[in-house]
C-alpha cells in the first residue's frame, strides 16, 4: 500500500532520474514542449531549473511569470504526473555555474555567457501522481477477479509539492 509520502518520493526519484517533461503555461493554446528539468540536490525544496533561448515562444509567453504547466512519465511508464506551479525568467548566475553540463554547453554556442541562454525557474506547487503497476500483472489480477478500483485506489495522490523531501 502506498501512502502520499511513498508517491511523492516516487515522483522526485523518477524526476531526477528522467528529468525530461512537456512544459507549457496553465490554460494556454499553445502546445506544451519538451525540456529537460534540472533539480538542484542541495536543497528539497528548490524549484526546477530549465535552460532554454529568450527567442522562444515558452520564453516569450512566461515574461514576468505565468502559472505553469508540466506532464511528466517515467521512463519505464510507472509513474505519470501532472504538475502545477509557478513559471519565472530567472538568469540566476549561481544556478547556471551549478547545473552548466557537456549537454547544456551543446546548445549554446557562446557559452554560459550566450545572449539567448535562458533559464527557467519552474516552482512546482501541487501535482497528481499516478503509479501504473505492471500491466501484465494487472490483467492477470483482473482476471482472477480484482476490483480494479480498488486495486489503484493507493496508487494515485494529489501530492502536495511545496518544501517536501525528495529522494
Amino acid at each position: 500500500m502506498s501512502t502520499e509520502a511513498d508517491i511523492r518520493e516516487k515522483f522526485w526519484k523518477a524526476l531526477k532520474s528522467d528529468r525530461t517533461l512537456m512544459l507549457g503555461i496553465a490554460g494556454s493554446r499553445e502546445h506544451s514542449q519538451p525540456m529537460t528539468a534540472q533539480l538542484d540536490g542541495e536543497n528539497p525544496s528548490s524549484p526546477l531549473w530549465i535552460f532554454s533561448s529568450k527567442d522562444t515562444l515558452l520564453v516569450q509567453a512566461i515574461g514576468a511569470g505565468q502559472r505553469g504547466m508540466a506532464q511528466f512519465v517515467s521512463k519505464g511508464h510507472d509513474l505519470f504526473a501532472c504538475i502545477e506551479g509557478e513559471l519565472t525568467l530567472d538568469n540566476n548566475r549561481t544556478m547556471i555555474e551549478r547545473l552548466w553540463n557537456p549537454y547544456v554547453a551543446a546548445w549554446y554556442e557562446g557559452g554560459k555567457d550566450d545572449p539567448k541562454l535562458q533559464l527557467i525557474r519552474f516552482d512546482p506547487e501541487h501535482a497528481q501522481v499516478w503509479l501504473n503497476e505492471n500491466s501484465l500483472f494487472a490483467g492477470v489480477k483482473l482476471l482472477l477477479g480484482a476490483d480494479p478500483e480498488k486495486e489503484y485506489a493507493d496508487k494515485t495522490a494529489d501530492v502536495d509539492l511545496r518544501g517536501g523531501p525528495r529522494a
